[in-house]
């Protein structure tokens, strides 16, 4: 829960001290490299767990194909909200899962550089319990709807990306019964999660 405080008080900051765009018209550079800054929570005592690299190919101003890879480690429901009542031991797995996933996006511009992005993930998810012991593997298909606007850096080179997402599990299967219990209390959606990705554009 605390990471995902920290994401937002990265999103709104960093989001107000970039404002500049570079021209939307024209497609310099057809292909980026990018990922998100959450991973800055790896550096913390608490780590995130969190790590992302994704591949964009532009085929012309409007429209981008998106190849994105992603694991992350977690320890209690993704779809819990925000905010300090939800903290609670009672909301925590007897353990951890370990996920991965190989997925596929496409993002439209709709006005200069404001965006939105439609994704789906396959994930495997791998549950352990308390001791690391692995306890058994499920299958997960991760939706994702995004909205951003994408900040200019170093004439074109680099960018800021910002968005909020909405976050949606369809399908979540093969979760141990002591996982599921807690699992059940919380929605298989994520409203309004805040995203800021960094990429080098070539």
């Amino acid at each position: 829960m605390k990471n995902k405080i920290l994401s937002l008080a990265i999103f709104f900051s960093v989001s107000q001290a970039y404002s500049q765009t570079s021209n939307p018209d024209t497609v310099s550079h057809k292909q980026y490299l990018s990922t998100s800054l959450w991973t800055i929570a790896n550096l913390f005592p608490e780590p995130a767990d969190f790590y992302q690299l994704e591949y964009g190919y532009r085929i012309n101003t409007k429209n981008t194909l998106i190849l994105r890879a992603v694991t992350w480690k977690f320890n209690e429901p993704i779809g819990i909200p925000f905010g300090p009542s939800f903290e609670s031991a009672e909301e925590e797995y007897p353990g951890y899962v370990r996920s991965f996933g190989i997925g596929i996006g496409y993002k439209r511009y709709l006005w200069k550089r404001l965006s939105t992005a439609v994704h789906a993930t396959p994930i495997s998810q791998n549950y352990y319990d308390l001791n690391n012991v692995k306890l058994q593997s499920g299958f997960q298909l991760y939706l994702q709807l995004q909205t951003g606007y994408q900040f200019s850096l170093f004439n074109g080179r680099c960018f800021l990306e910002p968005s909020l997402a909405f976050n949606y599990w369809p399908v979540n299967t093969n979760m141990p019964e002591s996982f599921n219990e807690v699992e059940s209390r919380w929605p298989n959606y994520f409203i309004f999660e805040p995203h800021l990705n960094f990429g080098v554009n070539f």
